[in-house]
């Protein structure tokens, strides 16, 4: 068994398990676990500092998630845009693969709730499907791995997906989804790194929602994907009492391109049920880009996103601070520092169009070459 695998098996998933870590009693998340489950790594086991704090919020179930609110099981309704088994595909030119219901531990907050923790993952006839799909639909240039957590597949799986993936010539870019580095280091072996290697361009979008998940094992997991010419960006979820403060996200920006991985995404909570306690006010997230916005690297600030319910797809948010008026003659602007600039429009009357081709302006040698043609 590879060190990884001992790793993940010695991750916590019982309730009794939790009581002698962490003194939850068991009692009270029994029905939460046989409902969603829970599996949480020595990895983020260690970075649990004391009871509620930021990284406990995530993994550690809760009763409340039993107080379901009136939302879907699936909110983004990924199963309506799913035209072979375990392919979404909503963007024109990109699609999505769920290649496994496993994780390396089962955020409680999980949009999939509905799906991840259970047995099993891609079959063969099943990959067979979604090539034959992709390689009908010559529009799709970019394709997601996700899940669950496509990197906890084993090397030889991880691998017959790729070079199948690769037979199909108008697939430009293969993404993976994945909290693994943050969560179960071990999993990136020199390995894995070579087998990715083979199959660029490949980018990975990584999961951080708190400072305290950059531990240097991680940032050394992390670099190792780098080293391995993988463009690393990261994915945030805007959670209450996890990362709902400027000075935190800000913290975790910055730890995050210090790991090599570039803030790419934050976004609001979706409406799953069982997540609807960790959910925040939408002027929280705008409050928080303008933290960044002009305060630290233009790096380090994500995109702003509500992907929307219902299908609707990523939508994203700007504060309405920046751009104070619009009309022809310009653009009023204020900066971080509150000061006020003025963008001025071109001046149309100067523009100047270029003719048609045939137009008379243009004497007999453009009649002679529409003859031609």
């Amino acid at each position: 068994m590879d060190d990884w695998k001992k790793v993940l098996a010695e991750s916590v998933t019982k309730p009794k398990d939790l009581a002698k870590h962490l003194g939850v009693d068991p009692k009270e998340i029994e029905d939460v676990v046989g409902a969603y489950p829970m599996r949480i790594t020595p990895t983020v086991l260690s970075t649990i500092k004391s009871p509620g704090d930021a990284i406990w919020k995530q993994v550690v179930p809760e009763a409340i998630e039993m107080d379901d609110f009136d939302a879907p099981d699936d909110p983004l309704e990924e199963d309506t845009d799913s035209p072979v088994p375990h392919l979404v595909h909503r963007y024109p030119d990109r699609v999505l693969l769920m290649v496994t219901n496993q994780c390396p531990i089962y955020c409680r907050f999980c949009t999939r709730k509905r799906l991840v923790g259970k047995p099993g993952f891609l079959k063969k006839g099943e990959l067979d499907q979604a090539i034959a799909y992709l390689r009908e639909h010559t529009e799709v240039r970019d394709i997601i791995l996700s899940g669950g957590d496509p990197l906890l597949l084993p090397d030889h799986l991880i691998e017959r997906i790729l070079k199948a993936l690769r037979t199909i010539p108008h697939l430009e870019l293969i993404r993976f989804g994945t909290r693994v580095p943050g969560t179960l280091p071990q999993r990136i072996t020199p390995e894995l790194c070579a087998i990715v290697k083979q199959y660029h361009p490949i980018y990975m979008n990584l999961h951080f929602n708190h400072p305290d998940e950059l531990t240097p094992e991680v940032k050394e997991a992390c670099w190792r994907l780098a080293d391995a010419g993988v463009p690393l960006g990261a994915q945030t979820v805007l959670l209450k009492d996890v990362n709902d403060d400027p000075e935190i996200m800000k913290r975790l920006m910055h730890q995050l391109l210090l790991a090599r991985v570039k803030p790419y995404y934050l976004y609001m909570a979706d409406l799953t049920k069982g997540t609807n306690h960790f959910r925040t006010t939408i002027e929280t997230g705008l409050k928080i880009i303008q933290s960044l916005q002009g305060h630290t690297s233009g790096m380090a600030v994500p995109h702003f996103v509500i992907d929307a319910p219902g299908g609707g797809g990523k939508i994203p948010i700007l504060p309405n601070e920046y751009l104070l008026d619009l009309d022809e003659k310009g653009a009023v602007l204020k900066n971080y520092e509150n000061k006020t600039y003025h963008y001025p429009q071109p001046d149309q009357s100067r523009s100047r169009e270029l003719p048609m081709v045939g137009a008379s302006s243009m004497g007999g040698l453009c009649s002679q070459g529409a003859m031609d043609d």
